[in-house]
């Protein structure tokens, strides 16, 4: 338990940004696997319709900084190339 006035507030705020990353993680998951789940099914619609809400929504986290801009690029790039690879 923390004892100090300063070590107190640090819990407080690691419990509060634990929360909103635990948020971030499963949003981030959840929309990864829709368009998963759409090319899987062979859904192309579905898929490209998943994968532009996936480009602006990790887009938006990398802008936020709970994502690194390269980290979000890579993410939508693999899907992106997943989403392609219906076509073919």
């Amino acid at each position: 338990m923390a004892n100090h006035k300063s070590a107190e507030k640090r819990a407080r705020q690691t419990k509060v940004r634990t929360e909103r990353n635990r948020f971030y993680k499963t949003r981030i998951k959840n929309l990864t696997k829709a368009v998963r789940v759409a090319v899987e099914a062979g859904d192309k619609d579905a898929a490209l319709a998943a994968l532009k809400d996936v480009n602006k929504n990790l887009h938006s986290y990398a802008t936020k900084g709970i994502l690194k801009k390269n980290t979000a690029s890579r993410r939508v790039s693999r899907l992106t190339q997943l989403v392609n690879s219906i076509a073919a």
